[in-house]
């Protein structure tokens, strides 16, 4: 059967025409030399974007060129590792460029590095290396299936006859249990930390911290529902008194005794190491607080059987807080309901504000002081 002209000239021209090409990808981030961070996002057809940058007071606007290529460049960055948001028409994406991802259970993020020296303790330095071990368990008490983190430090040998000391080491609300070593760097942390001299070679252990997984819903109204909030904390401290401690004693080699027992978080963590470690300080010598939130201000309540005179008290109770942050209000009420007290503890306030810039540097601050 003889075809018709027009369609052998509509079939020679869809196999002789040449294949649309992509877009050249973007760089972006773009880190220079002197520490400023370009960021771009191809967008046509997006009428307004900005980047949301980690401790950045507000979005930067972005500029859209002939091409449709939006970009900005900040001002130089201090060297740290830094959550970022693209915001296009309102919208926050992640940036379509980077495979870097700063995990989170409601407010995942992009994430660039702005490189230091091998000074900084978040720096992958040439020293040995310690493990960090994921473990799953059932938990009785919140009645669903959990994981947990364990650093073990440079050395350790499950078949030796060393014991060591463990942190515990707690995340913040929205956090997974992997927030301190894929965010944090509380491995890198401590790793350079003992290489130097500066901190014991201790067990880091990381919890799953909500006793009350609800609290991750959609308007759970967790902080505002007090119920819901002292349900969280109160069956977090009992899942990890009766499952994640006697786990980890009976599975590694660590000192078991309040002495060598810490506790220390950020955010909602840090009001989990309070609650935890001040009310059962029989088993922690060592709290540390950073950034605390979610307690009530009625500390007498919170903490019914803390006082100088009241039996064992802490070897070190370190509360801190960025002076730009929201919540260090709170946090200053507390230190001096301590000071009322006369509990002794160490007040820091730092610049910065609810970040893990503010965080890392915490944890090399406080791990360094531990077990001495």
């Amino acid at each position: 059967m003889r075809q018709k002209p027009c369609l052998i000239a509509i079939l020679f021209l869809a196999t002789t025409a040449p294949a649309q090409t992509p877009p050249l990808p973007l760089v972006s981030p773009e880190v220079h030399a002197d520490r400023r961070v370009t960021f771009r996002f191809r967008g046509p057809n997006v009428k307004e974007v900005a980047v949301s940058l980690e401790g950045a007071a507000k979005p930067f606007p972005m500029q859209k060129d002939d091409a449709g290529v939006w970009s900005v460049t900040t001002e130089p960055l201090a060297p740290d590792f830094y959550g970022y948001t693209i915001i296009a028409d309102g919208v926050g994406l992640f940036d379509p460029s980077n495979y870097a991802i700063k995990p989170n259970f409601l407010y995942r993020a992009s994430e660039v590095h702005v490189p230091g020296p091998a000074s900084l303790p978040w720096e992958t330095a040439d020293v040995p290396r310690g493990e960090v071990h994921h473990h799953f368990y059932k938990s009785g008490v919140v009645g669903d299936d959990r994981g947990f983190f364990v650093y073990t430090p440079p050395g350790y040998d499950p078949r030796g006859k060393q014991s060591y000391p463990v942190l515990y080491l707690l995340h913040g609300y929205s956090d997974d249990a992997n927030a301190w070593t894929a965010v944090g760097r509380a491995n890198v942390i401590l790793d350079n930390l003992i290489a130097q001299g500066k901190a014991k070679p201790m067990l880091v252990v990381m919890p799953l911290g909500y006793g009350a997984p609800e609290v991750l819903t959609p308007n759970s109204g967790v902080f505002r529902d007090r119920a819901l909030t002292e349900r969280n904390f109160d069956q977090f401290r009992e899942a990890l008194l009766k499952e994640v401690i006697p786990r980890v004693e009976g599975e590694y080699l660590v000192v078991k005794d309040r002495n060598a027992r810490a506790v220390a978080g950020l955010s909602m963590g840090g009001s989990e190491s309070l609650l935890t470690g001040l009310n059962t300080l029989k088993q922690f010598a060592w709290i540390g607080a950073f950034s605390s939130g979610g307690i009530s201000e009625e500390f007498d309540k919170e903490f019914p059987g803390l006082g100088a005179k009241a039996g064992p008290q802490p070897r070190l109770l370190w509360v801190a807080c960025g002076t730009d942050d929201r919540l260090i209000e709170i946090n200053r009420k507390f230190r001096a309901w301590l000071a009322s007290k006369e509990i002794q503890h160490v007040d820091i306030e730092t610049p910065g504000a609810h970040t893990w810039m503010v965080w890392r540097r915490n944890l090399t601050d406080f791990s360094s002081l531990l077990f001495r």
